[in-house]
């Protein structure tokens, strides 16, 4: 029997690279600043940002391969691109387009048209793709069959997120799964508002819309549900990064704060703090990369690291938002400072694709671990 490879939990030069040139892009677009600003805006995304980090870096395209138009890297790499993502609260489409859309098409049958246009235009930037079922839905778990047709589809989808911005839509339906184009017929995109101004989410009406077959039910479910592991291993890393942030932030704010002579930060209560907090981020850190690398080697533990990943960074990333808010003071409550952004941003990612709580019962199961009886 052969023994499986120890996970692989740094950084390769390669993916340094990558990190340097994204992060170098996000801070000359403004970083948080510039997210808080694109708040105000009555619009999806920034397209301006996402046609640089999409198309002119080539970042949409990373899980695609090279055959099919995209660059053949791997979840490793769009984990870092999703961490300094998280570090910056951007709002763009990568996790909706980029990951859950591209990950659905690539369970499809890639040899027929139907699936490779759309995933090539996907991989260039070229196109924005949104997979329509609930953000709340986990993996594992089967999205509600409320979309029904064939040809012509029939349904509404709530919590849709990138649907609003998006050029086309992948629903999952009780006959398959079917590509639409947003701006056909019958299709109606109803922004929402959401709790993180970054992600928006909308209401999907269609009435008897013109949808291209993508796959058969038992293929789709398969596509959908690969998407949604993808997605929810991947989402651990903008959990890191955003954690990551707020740490730095946090302890770079109470090192210049003065209080009574003093730094606050040299106070020994907000040392326990701010250290308990660090340990919190590199055990996510550990578990994040480990969730990436699983992905990324089609590891038989990858449902195993995914769940781990999913219930430890959601949690750690909303304690760490929570510090920051707190320990920033009177500052950390306006809308000027960017602080709000990252809790609100922390407290949607921990309910998106599953809770932590859903993840620690898939857990359970995976690991044959029962629960407390009575």
């Amino acid at each position: 029997m052969t023994t499986p490879a120890p996970p692989d939990l740094l950084y390769s030069e390669t993916e340094d690279d990558l990190r340097a040139a994204v992060r170098s892009l996000l801070t000359d677009r403004g970083g948080p600043t510039a997210a808080l600003a694109e708040a105000e805006r009555d619009r999806p995304y920034d397209p301006d940002l996402w046609r640089s980090l999409a198309t002119g870096m080539g970042t949409a395209g990373l899980l695609v391969p090279e055959r099919l138009g995209g660059q053949g890297a791997t979840a490793r790499e769009a984990a870092v691109v999703l961490e300094e993502l998280g570090r910056s609260v951007a709002a763009v489409p990568y996790l909706t387009s980029a990951v859950l859309a591209v990950r659905t098409l690539l369970g499809c049958d890639t040899a027929r048209p139907e699936v490779a246009g759309p995933l090539a235009a996907l991989a260039d930037g070229g196109r924005v793709g949104a997979l329509a079922v609930p953000l709340p839905t986990a993996p594992g778990g089967a999205p509600p069959e409320t979309v029904h047709g064939g040809a012509g589809l029939s349904g509404e989808i709530t919590s849709v997120a990138g649907a609003a911005g998006a050029d086309v839509l992948l629903v999952p339906a009780d006959s398959g799964l079917y590509a639409v184009d947003t701006t056909a017929p019958g299709v109606t995109v109803t922004p929402v508002t959401p709790l993180d101004l970054t992600r928006p989410l909308a209401r999907v009406t269609l009435t008897g819309a013109t949808a291209t077959l993508l796959a058969e039910p038992d293929r789709a479910r398969g596509a959908v549900a690969d998407a949604l592991l993808t997605g929810a291993g991947l989402l651990a890393s903008e959990q890191l990064g955003l954690a990551e942030w707020c740490l730095a932030e946090t302890v770079r704010y109470t090192g210049g704060r003065h209080q009574f002579g003093r730094p606050v930060g040299s106070f020994q209560a907000l040392k326990h703090r701010l250290a308990a907090l660090w340990l919190d981020v590199v055990s996510a850190r550990a578990t994040a990369r480990n969730a990436a690398d699983a992905l990324a080697t089609g590891s038989p533990d990858t449902a195993v690291a995914v769940a781990v990943a999913q219930a430890h960074c959601g949690e750690v990333a909303v304690r760490a938002a929570q510090e920051c808010l707190q320990l920033h003071g009177g500052i950390g409550m306006t809308w000027e400072h960017p602080a709000h952004l990252y809790l609100k941003r922390a407290k949607s990612d921990q309910i998106a694709l599953g809770t932590p709580g859903r993840h620690r019962e898939a857990l359970a199961r995976l690991v044959d671990l029962p629960g407390p009886v009575g």
